[in-house]
């Protein structure tokens, strides 16, 4: 039985995301396990960075890396004695950077377009398949999303 892969946001610092691009894997909600699990191995990830640093840094406002879920389960790493995050490991593509701005009216996600940041206080969501091409194209990599 084959399923139509999902597709998901994930809204990470940007130092965050390049350690993620860097390792190969995704990490969520702190580090919990609570989200990774819903993915799929063929599942289609975004990441969305609001600032440069957790809770800090200046305004990126931009979709900054996108990758496919690789085959495995989440798994446990251990960072220091009491932070043990969990990963998904992640087959990134090579893409640009898109500022979310020009992007708002196109993506049916954002319902509010004035309060537009609101769905990302999420952290990792789930989006159809027509507002990840949107974003895809935008990161100059649709013809590669497209070959999955």
């Amino acid at each position: 039985m084959t399923t139509e892969p999902s597709h998901w946001v994930n809204t990470i610092s940007l130092d965050h995301v390049q350690k993620g691009v860097d390792g190969g894997f995704t990490q969520a909600d702190h580090g919990r396990n609570t989200r990774l699990s819903r993915l799929r191995p063929g599942d289609w990830l975004v990441f969305y960075s609001p600032r440069t640093h957790f809770r800090a840094g200046d305004a990126v406002q931009a979709f900054t890396a996108l990758g496919r879920i690789d085959d495995g389960e989440p798994y446990q790493v251990k960072m220091t004695p009491d932070f043990h995050p969990w990963r998904r490991p992640v087959a990134f593509i090579s893409c640009e950077t898109a500022p979310i701005r020009p992007l708002i009216d196109h993506l049916e996600f954002i319902t509010d377009k004035k309060s537009w940041g609101y769905p990302f206080r999420r952290g990792l969501f789930e989006i159809d398949a027509s507002d990840f091409a949107v974003i895809a194209e935008a990161m100059g990599c649709s013809a590669r999303f497209g070959e999955g």
